[in-house]
């Protein structure tokens, strides 16, 4: 049989060592499906029942295992629904190959049904961006794309004419040279570490040394640094505040921590960061600066892999371009260590009394369900390797306070895009590279309504995947901007009924409850846990709940004083429900 570009593509991807496509046909790809259809068994199709869902399990993909992901979907809409999932990969740094249709060369220009061109409609999201127009491009434009993706962290970008997908891939109609065979190791799939110049680590230590009251700032970019972050801090006496993304470098239970920072953060992180003097960021550049030492107040040391990424949000004295687990093994030998921890030692205690707080939250005795007591459940169930992944929105709140980090455990959410809905895709994905290990999406419900169908995906595929799902029946998120804007609450609660999206669940074949009580919720975890195949906790929860910031500030208490006095609808229970909160932490 002859082999099409269709069929050079996917025997391409195998030898970068993709086992794995998320999509969804469309006549716009039909040559593609065939090539795919060709290598099915070393290249594993994964069909998904949106194409958005099928972005967002490329980067969830990726983002768990280091690899790049790839999608695929038909010209016209189908590219266009990549977007949104292409966005979250390309604002969270993450490797992902997107692979779209194209109408006929020969129609291109002649306003053909479905006819958007999408090289032009990806320019700002792919680094590499190209329609492909010869056979004979095949199959160094892959290697060009996915080179791109790995080296730059981003996304890469291909799309074929319908012609050019059926094409005798030995077609050629001018003289080009072949190019060779693309690395077959595992680690020549990504660039290799960076160690720090000396003098750049000399340059840091100095600063270090000479704080009194030292920070750190550790992101997502320190990932497989845990060791090298600990001890560093240890030398230094500095706490440890971890970015959302992140929260999987260091246990939430380990002394040295203080926990998260920001909107979702905790009140001795904020606080840390108001008095330091001396801030080292690892893995970062934390996009929030107001959350940030003052200009003037802190002195910076910065490391990361991308130097772009450095001095991005506040100057830095002592800028370090490396690999975070190189850098620090290079750093810590030049520190000195540290005999005066009193000021690690007055946020520990800020630590413990803030986590006291939180406890005091997780309250099975409420009614309606505390959203704090449903994650709990889920993380005192939960096994010590599991993956938890999470939709944006205030079940983001609720996952950065109430899952702990220990052990192996992992977390993903979509960081810099801060999208609605790529939680389920997300753990569909993880799954598939993880198929030993548990994996728990915690979305809420207007995030899982939009992508749902996507767990019948799970089913179909034997994917044995958690989902527990926040129900406060509206967009929570929103509802509490816009209190804090200084507005009353506008069109962000569905009508009654409520949904039971356990229902669904069972529909499809899965396992599915829904949870109205607080007793009747451990039991339910732990069911859904041990379930052998996909299932789902639906659990309707307080909608009043605020996902109040770790400290609130002047503006922000302001605001939503006058947002009640405007006549907030639902002042009471709102107000009943903040009361109570402040009560049991009282108490705690």
């Amino acid at each position: 049989m002859q082999e099409i570009v269709g069929e050079s593509l996917a025997r391409r991807l195998v030898d970068w060592g993709v086992d794995t496509v998320f999509g969804l046909p469309g006549d716009g790809i039909n040559g593609l499906m065939e090539g795919f259809r060709r290598c099915q068994d070393r290249l594993r199709f994964v069909l998904v029942h949106h194409e958005e869902a099928a972005a967002f399990m490329a980067t969830g993909y990726a983002k768990a295992t280091g690899r790049i992901g790839v999608c695929v979907a038909t010209s016209g809409p189908g590219a266009i629904h990549l977007l949104n999932g292409l966005y979250d990969a390309k604002l969270d740094h993450t490797p992902v190959l997107a692979i779209t249709g194209m109408q006929e060369t020969s129609v291109l220009g002649s306003r053909y049904q479905q006819e958007v061109h999408t090289e032009l409609l990806y320019q700002d999201v792919a680094s590499y961006n190209l329609m492909v127009t010869n056979p004979q491009q095949m199959p160094g434009v892959v290697d060009i794309a996915i080179r791109d993706a790995l080296a730059k962290r981003t996304v890469a970008h291909l799309t074929f004419p319908n012609d050019i997908q059926v094409a005798p891939a030995a077609e050629d109609p001018y003289r080009h040279v072949s190019p060779g065979k693309p690395p077959m190791s595992r680690s020549s799939l990504s660039r290799p570490p960076v160690p720090a110049a000396q003098p750049d680590l000399a340059r840091a230590a100095e600063v270090l040394n000479a704080g009194r009251k030292v920070a750190m700032l550790v992101g997502i970019g320190a990932r497989d640094a845990r060791d090298e972050v600990l001890a560093v801090a240890e030398a230094l006496a500095s706490p440890i505040v971890k970015t959302l993304s992140g929260k999987q470098v260091v246990p939430d239970d380990h002394p040295l921590t203080t926990g998260g920072l920001g909107l979702l953060g905790t009140r001795p992180s904020e606080e840390l960061m108001e008095e330091c003097d001396t801030l080292l960021m690892v893995g970062t550049s934390f996009p929030y600066a107001k959350y940030l030492p003052a200009p003037g107040q802190a002195r910076t040391v910065q490391i990361d892999v991308d130097a772009s990424q450095i001095g991005m949000r506040v100057p830095v004295e002592a800028p370090v371009n490396a690999d975070a687990r190189l850098a620090l093994q290079q750093l810590r030998p030049l520190l000195r260590e540290r005999t005066d921890r009193s000021f690690l030692s007055r946020y520990q205690a800020e630590r413990d009394a803030w986590r006291s707080d939180m406890e005091s939250l997780e309250n099975p005795d409420r009614h309606p369900v505390a959203p704090q007591y449903l994650i709990s459940c889920v993380d005192d169930a939960a096994a010590d390797d599991a993956i938890l992944t999470c939709d944006s929105g205030t079940i983001a709140t609720w996952a950065a306070r109430h899952w702990t980090i220990r052990g192996g455990r992992e977390f993903y959410l979509s960081g810099n895009l801060a999208t609605m809905a790529p939680g389920l895709p997300y753990a569909i994905a993880i799954q598939h590279a993880n198929p030993g290990r548990q994996v728990i999406a915690f979305v809420g419900d207007g995030g899982f309504a939009m992508l749902m169908a996507e767990f019948l995906t799970a089913v179909r595929h034997e994917l044995p995947i958690k989902v527990v799902i926040n129900n406060n029946n509206s967009y929570g998120q929103i509802l509490w901007e816009q209190i804090i804007l200084g507005y009353p609450e506008y069109a962000v609660r569905h009508r009654q009924p409520e949904a039971d999206f356990g229902a669904w669940a069972r529909a499809c074949g899965g396992y599915g409850a829904k949870v109205t009580e607080s007793g009747a919720l451990p039991d339910a975890i732990r069911a859904a846990l041990a379930h052998p195949g996909p299932a789902l906790i639906d659990c309707d929860v307080n909608p009043n709940e605020p996902p109040m910031p770790g400290k609130v500030r002047y503006d922000q208490a302001k605001h939503f004083t006058e947002a009640f006095l405007r006549g907030q609808p639902h002042k009471a229970a709102t107000v009943a429900t903040v009361v109570r909160d402040k009560i049991n932490e009282l108490r705690s």
